[in-house]
């Protein structure tokens, strides 16, 4: 046993040395423990052990036998953030665009501009940018909504990505939405199913994503029935974008009709949408992924993230980045662009009445960012959340760094006051990820010259 904290070389040296061991014991001891799961809340001077891949005990004064003692006295431990919804791709073209004026100007720009000249090395580059930037901000578990599939080889390229950098990821398969392409899209996905997908317990998992109506890119990606059939013959879920507005509201209770909404089916944004529409999505258990700095940036429909429209039919959602080419990468960001968002909201539409608001907490958006992203990627039993029995998804906050100390309300702490420099840790699926504040296993110079390369590529090629 070596006792010592997330900064210690020793520590990473002898997990490292006994990673291959699938009965290798990790026991942090003395954390704050956030853990999210309802029956468990917040602990303080706790211990938390993973045996494997697997947390299998959290508590006081947990038996240490034989395993890696980790000293998090000072830290708050908690699960990964969990992104329902990224467009990975884009990395390398990350704020290209930082005043964006619409949802138009992005599409032109990026889907029907830059978008039509990646290569799979592209595909590759950008996604791999984009989860390795994830786990460096904890995020353990990322959706990667792959909409510029051209061949084959570009999806193969991206779920190569997901692999190579160890993240929890969720490859949400969709054509592209403009210029040429093999057409390969929904068939392909048998083949991306057998090919990376078919083990029954693994870091990968597979999604249809399509878009909600035929007003961006044509009929053959809107959701529907057939499509809902593709889906279920794989066995597989469904991820929805740009579900917004008037023509939105009207296909979500058509898909009501039809028996195509459900759990195994999460709607991206859920903008401005009508009573009647909210009402089919909770009745049916459908999950939402809220964009939150997205739809107030970019301007989408409302521009309001839906989040009390949610929360009153029912709907608990998750959050999501969604594209880097003109906005931030973190789930910080997320959280606290919602809280701040909705509470305003709250007191605004009181103001000068005696009614008080009906403001969401910090608890709130914690949980949104990682049990119910958990949900809603339909991981709910395997992450999200310190649960035994669960995957060693998790990461340690400095609780005592300067912009933390001293440590009042861990919750508080984790949504309001942290960032990515206070991660000296990040465990997936068991495996350390993140070390003493750095992500393992990068070569940064190299990293740097790809995605220079990829950028100049994508951008002179596509000026010519």
């Amino acid at each position: 046993m070596i006792a010592s904290g997330t900064t210690s070389p020793a520590v990473l040296e002898q997990l490292q040395r006994r990673s291959a061991d699938p009965k290798r014991r990790i026991l942090f001891t003395g954390a704050t423990l956030v853990t999210m799961d309802p029956g468990s809340g917040v602990l303080d001077g706790a211990d938390l052990l993973v045996e494997g891949d697997t947390i299998t005990a959290i508590g006081p004064d947990l038996s240490r036998g034989g395993a890696v003692v980790v000293d998090a006295t000072g830290t708050i431990l908690m699960p990964g953030f969990v992104d329902t919804h990224r467009h990975a791709w884009e990395t390398q073209l990350r704020r290209i665009m930082p005043d964006v004026d619409d949802l138009g100007a992005y599409v032109r720009s990026t889907l029907a501009g830059y978008a039509t000249v990646y290569r799979p090395n592209d595909m590759y580059t950008g996604t791999k940018l984009a989860a390795l930037t994830a786990i460096d901000s904890g995020i353990t578990c990322m959706l990667d909504f792959s909409h510029n599939s051209r061949t084959p080889e570009h999806s193969d390229a991206a779920v190569q990505a997901l692999i190579d950098t160890g993240i929890r990821g969720v490859h949400a398969s969709m054509g592209p939405h403009f210029g040429d392409w093999a057409k390969q899209w929904p068939g392909d996905l048998g083949r991306l199913k057998d090919t990376y997908f078919s083990g029954g317990d693994q870091l990968l998992t597979l999604r249809l994503a399509a878009l909600a109506t035929d007003e961006i890119a044509g009929p053959s990606f809107a959701y529907g029935p057939e499509l809902s059939c593709t889906a279920k013959e794989l066995g597989i879920g469904v991820s929805v974008d740009a579900v917004f507005g008037a023509s939105s509201s009207k296909a979500v209770e058509q898909w009501a009709k039809d028996g195509i909404l459900g759990t195994e089916v999460t709607l991206i944004h859920a903008t401005g949408l009508t009573p009647a529409a909210w009402k089919a999505i909770g009745e049916s258990g459908t999950t939402i992924a809220l964009a939150p700095t997205s739809d107030a940036q970019i301007g989408l429909e409302t521009a309001i993230p839906a989040i009390d429209e949610a929360l009153s039919a029912g709907v608990r959602p998750g959050l999501s980045i969604d594209v880097e080419v003109a906005l931030v990468s973190d789930m910080f960001t997320q959280m606290r662009a919602l809280h701040a968002i909705q509470r305003m909201r709250a007191a605004n539409a009181v103001h000068g009445t005696d009614q008080q608001p009906a403001r969401i907490t910090t608890h709130d958006v914690l949980d949104f960012a990682t049990l119910q992203g958990a949900r809603t990627n339909g991981l709910a039993g395997v992450t999200g959340s310190l649960t035994p029995g669960k995957k060693a998804d998790l990461l340690v906050i400095q609780a005592e760094d300067l912009n933390n100390m001293p440590l009042n309300d861990p919750i508080g702490t984790v949504v309001l006051g942290s960032d990515a420099r206070n991660i000296s840790a990040v465990l997936i699926n068991g495996e350390v990820r993140k070390w003493n504040g750095q992500v393992l296993g990068v070569d940064l110079p190299a990293l740097r010259e790809e995605v220079h390369a990829s950028r100049e590529y994508v951008l002179n090629t596509q000026a010519a």
